[in-house]
């Protein structure tokens, strides 16, 4: 039948004619009109999910295109397409829609080391996130958090301590980063080989890491090595093993092209280099950012078609809705729209937004999902399995016969210690006092706060306070002094000015004043005083260090936060949490916080001597190693070698142990990083069990540097050496190898 062309799309000649009858005559449409919008393509569920899409983006208007193009996509009333807000938060449990399980922050779920645990964290975290959207939906809701696509992980490397969002972060390490969040992404997007459970989004790309106060303006530019090396392996991984379906743009410059619209990194990179499949979402304003600050154009029209023709196809703001005019006035072809919108109408489709529920695996997961014990247990585990023990000369674990305890500190009894950012709304969350006072339901626990959190940022304490703590210590057996940080003064663009802090960043990295003055007074009582510390990043606590006889680092460890420290306090969990990030004894030993040069940071390029190592932490009980046995001592780039050790449990407890593998360049001809973690386990052994532990390294991806003048990465041949241990510098076995020519 011959068919005519009409901007939505092919239709036959009857069925134009129909529709015209239609319009001239409402409420009276033919048979034929009926028949030919009875079953659009794209509502058609035995159709491929692209040719669905491509289907209904055709039916749609300029308009009603770009109106799609923004986070709060509007509604459709005429196709039948609802209204859908893009933006959700499940940084560490669903965040800002209601109770939900609150996991350890990021960076605390990094310190486990335990990539399963985290796969497990994020499955629970996605079947919460879909019974609640499938409630929001049975209620005719579709606002803002109450969607399937979640702004989800942050894997930007945290090459700085003074970096406020770092507790949004894996840690310094790419491998680690990869690792867990190659996990993060598997739990949070499912397994089904038809729908997506849902949408998880690698942010921020790329090379975003503070100041907080330059980020609409910076423009960062590091070396071909350290962009490749460093600030990407982690989003490849995420795109190439997880099939990340989103990624989001930063708002930084990245060598002097907006990150949100550049060709290179979205483009030449991300798609072209990577394969990547998915859609690109503005950071929020970001769009904005192009022309209000960056000033590389000088009008809203064209900072937004800069940002979709370089590849941006969600705006996480409203600038986009001046790309009508952009086409109009001809700055971007109608055609990019087209592809950009088709990406996002195609993620929809993938996570059955438009398809019966009965057809999607998730329709019988229970809506208080997020009030399940289970999901309440798993974090504790997590909390558990995140504590790193810094120090501890014998006084931990603490008895239960203790009859009297003082507990001290700005964070003891607050939930916000608990949470840190981009936090869900726990269901009875477990205040590190409250956890105490479970443990030991004979003992009387004395709770004075003490000290001010940090000077000058909220109204003061009462003065007597300070006194107050000093009594309760001369009158407990032991001292458990808990403080540190909250997100309160560490996060995104904070308006927090006081001294140490700044807009959410750190100027020191010294515990705040009020705080170390309380705690030295508390060390001078007499009695033995245990250090806990929340905090979101590194503290140089050198004088606890020095002075106190434990600490236990224990995050932003979520609602069962309280719990999990007086597990490990009265040794019901053996600590086993380690640094994923390096503790340096202040800002001396850093390069400035605006240079993204790697030199001089994190464990694979610093070379002084920090407060704590990268991958440290104490354990209640002791490990030998032992056996290490390289299957081949010379091989080829692209050849594997296969690794193995033993592991043995040689203390009186059980406990965990996480093995960490290093590699380190010998006689390279080019200059490598100092070293470089590539693997990890994570295991538990009873008093004299022992484990065979086994690593696969090929050189092509684990001893691969770039080679900015081929533009490509090699391996250089020559000799190379195996390091596993407890720590990055803590080597208990070590081998070498050599990779031929």
């Amino acid at each position: 039948m011959q068919t005519i062309q009409r901007a939505s799309g092919p239709v036959t000649v009857c069925a134009t004619i129909a529709m015209l009858l239609a319009a001239a005559c409402p409420g009276h449409a033919t048979d034929a009109t009926r028949a030919a919008d009875a079953t659009p393509a794209w509502r058609d569920t035995s159709l491929d999910f692209d040719r669905r899409a491509a289907d209904l983006v055709s039916r749609m208007t300029l308009e009603e295109k770009i109106a799609q193009m923004q986070n709060a996509a509007t509604a459709i009333p005429r196709l039948g397409v609802p209204a859908y807000d893009w933006w959700n938060e499940a940084l560490h449990g669903v965040a800002r829609a209601g109770t939900a399980t609150v996991f350890p922050q990021a960076i605390g779920l990094a310190a486990t080391f335990d990539v399963p645990l985290m796969h497990r964290v994020a499955t629970a975290i996605s079947d919460e996130a879909r019974a609640k959207h499938d409630a929001f939906v049975r209620e005719g809701k579709r606002e803002r958090y109450q969607g399937l696509t979640f702004w989800s992980p942050n894997i930007n490397i945290f090459r700085d301590p003074r970096w406020g969002r770092g507790q949004e972060t894996y840690g310094e390490d790419p491998y680690l980063t990869a690792r867990m969040g190659v996990a993060f992404v598997d739990g949070l997007q499912g397994d089904d080989p038809t729908y997506r459970k849902l949408d998880a989004t690698a942010k921020h790309f790329a090379v975003h890491s503070g100041p907080e106060s330059e980020r609409h303006h910076f423009d960062a530019r590091p070396s071909e090595r350290d962009l490749y090396e460093t600030y990407l392996p982690a989003f490849q991984a995420l795109v190439q093993e997880a099939h990340v379906d989103a990624v989001m743009s930063a708002y930084n410059r990245v060598d002097g092209a907006p990150a949100t619209g550049s060709k290179r990194l979205l483009g030449d990179i991300l798609r072209s280099g990577w394969g990547f499949k998915g859609y690109v979402v503005s950071d929020c304003g970001a769009v904005a950012d192009i022309f209000q600050h960056h000033k590389l154009v000088g009008t809203a029209e064209q900072a937004a078609a800069l940002a979709v023709s370089g590849g941006v196809d969600l705006n996480c703001g409203t600038t986009y809705a001046s790309l009508a005019k952009a086409v109009h006035d001809g700055l971007v072809d109608a055609s990019v729209i087209d592809t950009a919108v088709q990406r996002l109408m195609l993620a929809r489709f993938r996570l059955g937004m438009f398809d019966p529920s009965a057809k999607l695996p998730w329709s019988h997961l229970p809506e208080l999902s997020a009030q399940l014990p289970a999901h309440g247990a798993l974090a504790r585990t997590a909390a558990r399995e995140s504590m790193v023990l810094l120090k501890n000369d014998g006084l931990l674990p603490l008895p239960r016969t203790l009859k009297r305890v003082a507990v001290v500190g700005p964070t003891a009894d607050s939930v916000a210690a608990l949470l840190g950012n981009y936090h869900g709304t726990p269901l009875g969350p477990v205040t590190v006092l409250a956890g105490i006072r479970e443990a030991l339901p004979r003992a009387r626990v004395e709770y004075v706060q003490g000290a001010d959190l940090v000077e000058g940022v909220k109204q003061p304490i009462d003065s007597g306070q300070f006194e107050a703590a000093l009594d309760a210590a001369h009158r407990a057996e032991v001292v458990i002094f808990v403080g540190g940080l909250t997100a309160d003064i560490e996060g995104e663009e904070m308006p927090v000015h006081a001294p140490g802090f700044d807009g959410g960043d750190r100027t020191s990295l010294r515990l705040p004043a009020p705080q170390l003055k309380l705690l030295k007074a508390l060390q001078a009582t007499g009695k033995p005083v245990v250090l806990v510390l929340t905090t979101g990043s590194a503290l140089a606590v050198n004088w606890a260090a020095q002075k106190l006889p434990a600490i236990l680092l224990a995050w932003y460890p979520g609602q069962a936060g309280g719990h999990a420290v007086a597990d490990v306090l009265f040794g019901d969990a053996d600590p086993a949490g380690r640094l994923p990030v390096t503790f340096y004894t202040g800002v001396q030993q850093l390069p400035p916080f605006d240079d993204y040069a790697m030199k001089g940071r994190t464990y694979r390029y610093f070379d002084g001597h920090p407060l704590f190592p990268f991958g440290y932490g104490l354990s209640y009980t002791h490990f030998d190693y032992a056996d290490l046995h390289l299957d081949r001592t010379a091989l080829d780039a692209g050849e594997s070698m296969r690794i193995t050790l033993t592991v043995k449990n040689t203390g009186q407890r059980a406990g965990d142990e996480v093995v960490q593998l290093y590699l380190r360049a010998l006689d390279a001809p080019h200059a490598h990083a100092i070293k470089s973690l590539r693997g990890v386990r994570r295991i538990s052994l009873n008093p004299g069990e022992q484990r065979v532990v086994s690593f696969d390294i090929t050189p092509q991806a684990d001893l691969r540097y770039y080679d900015a003048a081929q533009h490509a990465y090699a391996v250089d041949p020559g000799r190379y050496q195996v390091q596993v241990g407890a720590s990055s510098a803590d080597i208990r076995v070590a081998g070498d190898f050599s990779v031929r020519r």
